[in-house]
């Protein structure tokens, strides 16, 4: 069996910006402390709601560094080296290691996008020459890329590539997933409202959106489950869904962001091109804020 990452939640978390949309490194030491402290399992750095796609290469570098050392060894700290051009993703595993992350995410490839045996190529090539192990990340919403079950099981053999985060939304490619794989691939939910029907069909945890606000309760949602306690993770599930939800009402990091900021928690806006979102839609985050007992 390969080396496992994780069990449990992994948040990805946000990067947080000043006002002037530089990057907040005070307030990232902080949040990661927080994350900790709340009982996260690991953490995802410059993910998709880390704005990955807008940190300059040296910026992407020091958020991952700056999150390393924050973190100290406590939890892993999984960085976000995927691209659609396949050696420079090399290139920023290699650095990204060179600073201390334990694994990497790698997204498929997005905009020139590539077919299955490209996939397959793409990964391998990346797999045979990085020396952290690799999570897959499915997401064809945003990448139009989606990866089949098959592909999954030829890219399972690679003794770098352990797991996925699954956002495709279907569980019946995820069923298949675990059909055809096994123990050779680790799968984590890539969606917080997904996250017990993900462990039901053999997930381990969930990389999360909504643990930037609450850690623990994404946390004791994967323990309950793990530790036989099927009932109440789906109790727990349940009582926040409208909350997992709302984080999706907008573009994320948009409403995470927002509703980090509404808990004074100080992560500051998106970068361009993301923009703020409507009154209507903070409405919103402030109700389900409020049902789920984050604020009165």
């Amino acid at each position: 069996m390969k080396k496992r990452i994780f069990t449990g939640a992994a948040t990805a978390l946000v990067t947080p910006m000043n006002a002037d949309g530089s990057v907040n490194f005070g307030r990232l030491k902080t949040l990661v402390n927080e994350q900790i402290d709340g009982g996260i399992d690991a953490l995802v750095i410059c993910g998709t709601t880390g704005e990955k796609s807008t940190l300059r290469y040296d910026e992407h570098l020091r958020v991952i560094e700056e999150s390393v050392n924050a973190a100290d060894g406590r939890v892993p700290i999984i960085a976000g080296t995927g691209s659609n051009d396949t050696v420079y993703s090399v290139e920023l595993c290699d650095d990204a290691a060179n600073v201390g992350a334990d694994a990497f995410l790698m997204v498929t490839p997005y905009y020139n996008k590539t077919s299955q045996a490209g996939l397959v190529a793409h990964y391998n090539y990346i797999a045979d020459r990085v020396s952290k192990p690799i999570i897959l990340y499915n997401v064809p919403s945003r990448t139009g890329v989606n990866i089949k079950p098959e592909t999954y099981k030829e890219l399972s053999k690679h003794q770098n590539i352990v797991a996925t985060k699954e956002a495709s939304g279907d569980l019946s490619l995820i069923a298949e997933i675990k059909y055809l794989c096994g123990d050779d691939l680790d799968i984590y939910s890539g969606n917080d409202d997904q996250t017990v029907p993900i462990m039901s069909l053999g997930g381990i945890g969930i990389i999360s959106v909504l643990s930037n606000i609450a850690p623990k309760v994404m946390h004791d949602i994967c323990e309950l489950y793990l530790n036989g306690y099927t009932q109440a993770a789906a109790e727990l599930h349940l009582k926040h869904i409208g909350l997992m939800n709302a984080m999706f009402c907008d573009v994320n990091p948009i409403p995470v962001k927002e509703a980090m900021n509404m808990l004074g928690l100080d992560v500051g806006p998106c970068r361009m091109p993301l923009y703020p979102t409507s009154e209507a839609n903070k409405a919103l985050l402030k109700e389900k804020l409020a049902e789920c007992g984050f604020m009165i």
